[in-house]
Order: C-alpha cells, then sequence, then structure tokens
C-alpha cells in the first residue's frame, strides 16, 4: 500500500476560507479515487496561510481490473441503434459483440475489459484536474496563464510511495520539494514522505496542524494574561482567525492608554479584534488596558518592535472610535429615528422607518401577552433600530443594539427601554441567549414577527439552502422566546392580524407561514430529543399555540414510551387501515356515531362504552390544558381496542353488522384525535 502527499503552495489563503478548502480537497480527492476504482484509508487535508496539504494511505500501487458487461439492442433494432451501441462499448464492429438469447429473442452484449492503471497515472490526471476546478469562493489569475487560483500559485509537492507524480499545470511542474517560513526558513528542501514532510516543516518554523496551532495561540495567550494577573476574553472565532493567519504563532502583550477606558468595552474589544486580530483582557469584570497579538515569527528582539506596532495602530484605531462615540452622544436616538428613513430594508417593504412604524404598535400589542409595561414596549421598539444611522455602528455594524442601549442609558431612557434595545436582536444563533425581560420579549418578538410575516406577504420565502434574510433563523428565534419564557401566542391570529389583503389571502399566507413554524418547531424538537412525527401528529390537529403544543408533545412522547401507548397505537392504526381501505372501496365515509341496537358482541359494547367515555374525559382534560390526564384517559382504550381486535370479526356477512363495526373503528380514530392524529405517527 502506498501513500499519497499533494501539497498546493502559494500566496497567502485568507484565514476564512482555508477549512472550506480543506474539506473541498478531501471530498475532491476521494470521489475522483473511488471513481477510478481505487479504495484507500485515511485522507487527512491541512491548512496554512501558503499551502493546502492532502496526505492519503492505504493506497494501490495500481486500480483493479473490470470486466463489465453491457447489454445492447436486439439484433434486429435499426443499424443507427446497433451504431450506437457499438460506439459507447467502445467496438469496432458487431462481431466484437456477444449474441445472447432471451425470451423476446436475440440481443447483442458487449463484453468491455478495462486494465487497471497504475495509481500514479491516475493521481497524474485528477489532481491537474482538482486544481483546475476548485470551488474557490473567489479565486484570480495571474501572469500570462490561465489557471485560476485563491491566491498565485508558486509550487506543487506530489509524492506517491516517496516518488513524484509527474505532471504539469499551467507551466508548474510537480515535485518533491516544499518551503518552510516566509522569514524565518524561505529555502527550499526536498522531502521523502508525509512523517518527513511535517518535521521538516516545523524544523523550518511551519506547524502544519490549524488545530495545534490554535491550541498553541490559546495556551501561551493563557500563561501570558495570567502573569499580569489579568484573563483572556475568550473568542473562538477568532482564535481560528489567528490560527489561520500564522504558520508559527507567537503570542506578545500589548498595552494602549487608560484614558480610552471611558469608551465602552464592546466598542474597545471590537475595535481591537477587527483592525488588529487581537485579543482583549480582562481584570475582574472589567476590560484592561491590555490586549493578546499573535506574530508570526519569533523576533530577535523578543517582539518589542511587534508590539510597538501594533500599540500605535491600536492608538489610532481606539481614538476613532473614541471620537465616533463622543459624536454620537451628541444627537439623541429620538432625534435619529427620521433618519431610518434613508435606509431601505427592503424594495416591496419600505425604509428602516416605516419598519419601526409597524414593530412599535405590534410590540406595544403583544406586551399584555408577556407581562411587558406597554409604554416600556413601544418606547424600545421606536428607538430599537435608532443607532443604524450612528456612526459607530455604520463602522462596526456588528455592535447594532449595542450602542443603542449605551445612548439609551446616556439620554436618561428607563432600563427596561434601553435593555430592550440591544436584546431584541437575540437569540441570532442556537446558542445564543434569549431576551428575558419582559419588555425586551415584546420587542424581539415584533421585530421577528414583523420580519416573517413581511416576506411571506411579499412570497419571498426561503427555497432550498438559500435564506438570504435570515427567516429560519428569524423563525426559530420566535420559537426559542416563546418556549423559553413559556409566552402564551395565539400564532395564526397574530400573523392573519399583521397580513393585508381580504380574508381569503390572509389565510392562505397565515397557514404557510404556521406551516414554516411546524418544520422549524420540529428542528428545534429534534435537537431536543424529541420525535418530529409527533409534532405532526398534534400540529395535524390544529393548534397555533406553540406552548401547549410542545407540551401535547413532550406528553404524547411519554405515553407511547409506555405499553399502553405503544398498544394502543398499533390498535388505532390497524383500525385506521381497516377503515381507508374500506371507505376506499366502498366510495364513502363511515363517520356517523354506530347503532346501540346492532352492537351484539360483549367487546363492541365495551369498545363502544369506552370511547364515549375516554372521548369525554380526553376532552375535558385537553381543555384545561392537562395533557398527562388526557393521556391517561387514552389509556383506557387500550383494553377494550385488544379485545375488539381479538374477538371482533369487522367484516361481517351481514352489511348493517360490517357498517356498523366500521363506524366504531371510526370512533377510536375520532377519539384519539382528541389529543392527537395518530395516522401521523410511526411505528
Amino acid at each position: 500500500m502506498a501513500e499519497l502527499l499533494l501539497e498546493l503552495f502559494s500566496e497567502e489563503i485568507p484565514a476564512r476560507m482555508q477549512n472550506r478548502a480543506r474539506a473541498d480537497l478531501a471530498r475532491l480527492l476521494g470521489d475522483k479515487l473511488k471513481a477510478a476504482g481505487l479504495e484507500f484509508g485515511e485522507i487527512k487535508t491541512f491548512a496554512t496561510p501558503r499551502r493546502l496539504t492532502a496526505m492519503i494511505d492505504g493506497l494501490p500501487k495500481r486500480s483493479p481490473d473490470v470486466s463489465e458487461e453491457r447489454k445492447g439492442p436486439r439484433v434486429d433494432a435499426p443499424e443507427q441503434a446497433i451504431a450506437g451501441f457499438l460506439k459507447s462499448a467502445g467496438l469496432a464492429s458487431v462481431d466484437q459483440a456477444e449474441v445472447r438469447e432471451d425470451k423476446k429473442g436475440s440481443y447483442y452484449v458487449a463484453l468491455i475489459e478495462k486494465p487497471g492503471r497504475p495509481t500514479a497515472d491516475v493521481v497524474a490526471e485528477i489532481v491537474p484536474d482538482i486544481v483546475r476546478n476548485f470551488p474557490w469562493p473567489k479565486s484570480m489569475r495571474w501572469g500570462s496563464g490561465k489557471l485560476r487560483w485563491v491566491r498565485p500559485l508558486q509550487s506543487i509537492l506530489c509524492l506517491l510511495d516517496g516518488k513524484v507524480v509527474d505532471f504539469d499545470i499551467d507551466g508548474l511542474k510537480s515535485g518533491k520539494e516544499t518551503r518552510g517560513h516566509r522569514f524565518m526558513a524561505p529555502k527550499a528542501f526536498a522531502v521523502k514522505s508525509f512523517k518527513d514532510y511535517t518535521e521538516k516543516l516545523r524544523e523550518a518554523f511551519v506547524i502544519l496542524d490549524g488545530e495545534e496551532r490554535a491550541a498553541l495561540i490559546s495556551k501561551q495567550a493563557h500563561k501570558l494574561a495570567a502573569k499580569q494577573d489579568l484573563a483572556l476574553i475568550e473568542d473562538e472565532a477568532l482564535l481560528a482567525e489567528n490560527a489561520g493567519l500564522t504558520e508559527w504563532p507567537v503570542v506578545l502583550m500589548g498595552e494602549f492608554d487608560a484614558d480610552f477606558l471611558s469608551v465602552p468595552p464592546e466598542v474597545l474589544a471590537t475595535a481591537m479584534k477587527a483592525h488588529q486580530k487581537c485579543f482583549s483582557l480582562k481584570k475582574g469584570d472589567k476590560l484592561a488596558n491590555r490586549f493578546i497579538l499573535v506574530a508570526n515569527l519569533k523576533a530577535e528582539d523578543g517582539g518589542k518592535k511587534i508590539t510597538e506596532g501594533n500599540e500605535r495602530v491600536i492608538r489610532a484605531r481606539l481614538a476613532d472610535a473614541k471620537f465616533f462615540y463622543d459624536q454620537d452622544r451628541k444627537l439623541s436616538l429620538e432625534d435619529r429615528v427620521v433618519h431610518l428613513k434613508e435606509i431601505t430594508f427592503h424594495e416591496k417593504l419600505g425604509s428602516q422607518y416605516e419598519r419601526v412604524q409597524r414593530i412599535f404598535r405590534l410590540a406595544r400589542a403583544l406586551a399584555p401577552l408577556v407581562g411587558a409595561d406597554p409604554d416600556d414596549a413601544e418606547r424600545a421598539a421606536i428607538l430599537a433600530k435608532a443607532d443604524l444611522v450612528t456612526d459607530m455602528v455604520g463602522e462596526f455594524p456588528e455592535l447594532q443594539g449595542v450602542m443603542g442601549r449605551y445612548y439609551a442609558l446616556d439620554q436618561k431612557e428607563r432600563l427596561p427601554v434601553a435593555d430592550a434595545i440591544a436584546a431584541h436582536y437575540k437569540p441570532q444563533g442556537p446558542t445564543d441567549a434569549v431576551p428575558r425581560d419582559p419588555v425586551a420579549i415584546a420587542v424581539a418578538l415584533a421585530d421577528k414577527l414583523d420580519t416573517l410575516v413581511g416576506f411571506w406577504a411579499i412570497d419571498e420565502k426561503p427555497t432550498g439552502s438559500k435564506d438570504p434574510y435570515a427567516l429560519r433563523r428569524a423563525a426559530l428565534g420566535v420559537i426559542r422566546i416563546i418556549l423559553e419564557n413559556e409566552v402564551r401566542l395565539p400564532l395564526l391570529r397574530q400573523i392573519r392580524a399583521q397580513l393585508p389583503g381580504d380574508a381569503r389571502q390572509k389565510d392562505q399566507v397565515a397557514q404557510s407561514l404556521l406551516d414554516f413554524f411546524a418544520d422549524r418547531l420540529k428542528v428545534y424538537l429534534r435537537d431536543q430529543g424529541a420525535r418530529h412525527d409527533l409534532v405532526d401528529a398534534v400540529f395535524a390537529l390544529g393548534g397555533d399555540d406553540l406552548l401547549m403544543i410542545v407540551a401535547r408533545v413532550e406528553a404524547l412522547g411519554r405515553f407511547l414510551d409506555s405499553d399502553d401507548g405503544a398498544n394502543l397505537l398499533a390498535g388505532t392504526k390497524r383500525a385506521e387501515n381497516i377503515l381507508r381501505i374500506e371507505e376506499k372501496k366502498d366510495g364513502r365515509k363511515y363517520d356517523q356515531a354506530p347503532d346501540p341496537a346492532l352492537l351484539e358482541l360483549p367487546e363492541e359494547k365495551a369498545l363502544a362504552k369506552a370511547v364515549d367515555e375516554v372521548e369525554q374525559a380526553a376532552a375535558s382534560a385537553v381543555a384545561n390544558e392537562d395533557f398527562e390526564a388526557a393521556m391517561s384517559a387514552m389509556a383506557l382504550l387500550r383494553a377494550p381496542v385488544d379485545a375488539f381486535f381479538d374477538s371482533v370479526t369487522v367484516n361481517a356477512d351481514d352489511p348493517k353488522l360490517r357498517e356498523n363495526r366500521l363506524r366504531l373503528l371510526n370512533r377510536i380514530r375520532a377519539t384519539t384525535q382528541t389529543v392527537a392524529d395518530f395516522s401521523k405517527i410511526s411505528g
């Protein structure tokens, strides 16, 4: 078995593209090797700022011989069909094909022998194709060549079992050499294997594994912070980015003027991260006037000049941020609201100003449902988007909401109002916390519902993997806010109230959006360990109160995990299947009440009595939102349903008896639908 080592050495690969490139390289190599009939072991890929590397072990020396039989047309088929078959099979004439017989007559068969190929030949063919068609999000050409790569490609190392695989890509020949760190070990050197490659790279000040570089940065940063009695503000995205910017990371600490600490800490941290990729530090709960930077070399002066250079840049950036902060506070948020007319939210949904008019009315309407003060909810919603027209948010869009809160507090707005301005964007991801204060809940729900209803009204819905307006995230946000804060909100009625148009249009759009919420709820509950078919079973009954739907789903799940629930489900499905077959055959429904006079057998009478009692008890429990009691009532059906199917022949010879028993089966279906549509449940 052979080892394949491939390195594509280039100018700097952007850190944000490296992980995707690794995955694409592994996928493309794996697919093409499999297509060539080559089996292999593990594919490992690596990325640094200057190289994209793959190692594959367990490759055979050559691909296997392949024998294939290809069935062709009948011997009496038109000449054109026979000619096409011969061409596709690579045969010169019909004499090279076999004639075989079946029940329908004689037909041609081509026996195609494909001899195996040396693996090196396969690799020499597929690597140039991968390179020429690599799916970089952005690529470039350089010089007079036609090849496109993320940055100018400088060399290609390709070894199979230690030997160079020869090929040429746009004048760039493959070889066995690579280079180390740009400044500390720039000379080329040859390698023999992946082990040799990684060892020599390390000697040349290159750590190939990005995860190792990230771990090293984290360890050094925590150690350096601890020496100054400081704590590192963790940032996984920034850590990964620094690992992608360095081949030999060296962690250093810098300092900025303490006067800048009068600026909100989020501003300082964002400015240092955005402009210099630096980590912030804190002392206790407060931001410290120190920062961590990651250099890409070990300097002779211990990093003094590198640190000083970063300090100069950061000093200028923080001065800009302080200027923006001071200037923004000269104009109140309220006075900025009118300037939202200059920002288009969507060409069909108007400006941000028009959107704010909708949101504040909706927030006020939602306030009583979530226990918020309507005046505070309205005020927060009016001011919620005003920081979009501040200089600070113009420079750092990720601070929207955060800056609005600071400016609101500076202008003596009530604390619930200021907090709601910051929190109304939450949750922004599956791990982000939901707003907890009632005012923030009202504004957050209003913001997200306005977005969803607006885009549904103009028929701009997510399609496939495309969701340019993050509507899935908005819907999941509504779901999480409702469930985690136990908010009772009739969604269908709320959606209809926000929609323009006639009643029929409102109904169609509202139902479509409710279905979308159901799909998102399935995803959410599945992530929590629940079954999506139970969501279907409950949603099929109509409700739009997500809190009650989830409570019913949870109770149903526990019920179906019991013996009574599992057996009742089996009996209900049996009844459903019989009804479906017989109703289709007879062309009618059996949804009338059974005639008590035609109930002959004890098991029939017992079942009829049980479904009446259970339906009444379950309906009462559901009305009282006691879903555990509703499921307990359902459990009482198990024994009479089992006894009925054990002792009663549904399709009796007597037509009247048959019809009455089918009606009784329908009563089972109708009774179980008091709590859920059992036909939607798997199993």
